[in-house]
C-alpha cells in the first residue's frame, strides 16, 4: 500500500509539473466545461472532508481544501437516489483519473485515506448523452459525481442520472486506510482534540448495531 501511495504522490507531482509547463490542448474532449463531485453520507452518521487531490485524464493535478461537506438521509443501505451537499467548490475540468482525500468519519472517531482509480467505463458514462428529463430531444450528460462516506471506511462512487436512479461506478477501484498507513493524511483532520457524538447522533444510533446498516 506505500509503494501505491509513493507512485500517486509522484504522478500528481508531475501532474502539477505538466499543467503547469503544457499549451497543449486537451487529448480527451467533453461536450461540457465542468463536472462535479459531492459527498453523501448516511442519515446522523457524519463525516467530513478535509483535503482532495485530483489528477485528471489529461495529466493535470489540482489541490482541494475548501471542499462543499457530505448531506445524505438513507437509512440502513444506500438509497437509489442519493441526497448530497454542495458542489460550490467541488468542481473541475477534465475527466477524472485519480482522485484521493482524507477524511474523518465521526461515527467510527478516525481518519481516513480513500484513492479512486476510474476506468474508461467512467469516462464513457460522463461524456456519453441521454434524453434530457425536461425536454427529450435536448441531450443531457452525468457530470455529477456523488461519493458517498460510511461507516467502516466504506466508500461508494455513483454518477447522477437526473430522472433516474444514481449509478453506480462499479468498476472503480477504490482503496481505504487509516492508522498507521495513512501517508498523505496523516495528521490531517478537523478534529485534532478528538470526536465527540451529538445528541442526534446518540439518538440514532441508541440500541442499534453498529455499523448501522449495510454500505
Amino acid at each position: 500500500m506505500k509503494s501505491i501511495t509513493k507512485i500517486i504522490s509522484i504522478l500528481f507531482l508531475l501532474g502539477s509539473v505538466s499543467a503547469c509547463a503544457s499549451e497543449q490542448p486537451d487529448s480527451h474532449k467533453t461536450p461540457w466545461d465542468k463536472w462535479y463531485f459531492a459527498f453523501t453520507t448516511p442519515k446522523a452518521l457524519p463525516a467530513q472532508v478535509t483535503l482532495l487531490k485530483l489528477l485528471d485524464v489529461d495529466g493535470y493535478a489540482s489541490t482541494y481544501r475548501t471542499i462543499d461537506q457530505p448531506q445524505g438521509i438513507s437509512v440502513g443501505k444506500w438509497s437509489e437516489r442519493n441526497s448530497a451537499g454542495n458542489t460550490q467548490f467541488n468542481k473541475a475540468d477534465r475527466l477524472p483519473q485519480i482522485i484521493i482525500f482524507c477524511w474523518d468519519s465521526i461515527i467510527d472517531k478516525k481518519v481516513y485515506q480513500s484513492t479512486l482509480f476510474f476506468t474508461q467505463d467512467t469516462w464513457n458514462k460522463m461524456t456519453t448523452p441521454y434524453p434530457d428529463v425536461l425536454e427529450s430531444a435536448k441531450n443531457a450528460y452525468r457530470q455529477m459525481m456523488l461519493i458517498g462516506l460510511a461507516p467502516e471506511g466504506k466508500v461508494r462512487v455513483w454518477l447522477r442520472q437526473y430522472g433516474h436512479s444514481d449509478i453506480p461506478l462499479n468498476d472503480t477501484r477504490i482503496t481505504t486506510v487509516s492508522g498507521e498507513e495513512l501517508d498523505m493524511c496523516k495528521g490531517v483532520t478537523n478534529f485534532p482534540n478528538g470526536y465527540e457524538y451529538s445528541e442526534g447522533i446518540k439518538k440514532f444510533i441508541n440500541e442499534k448495531k453498529y455499523p448501522y446498516g449495510s454500505w
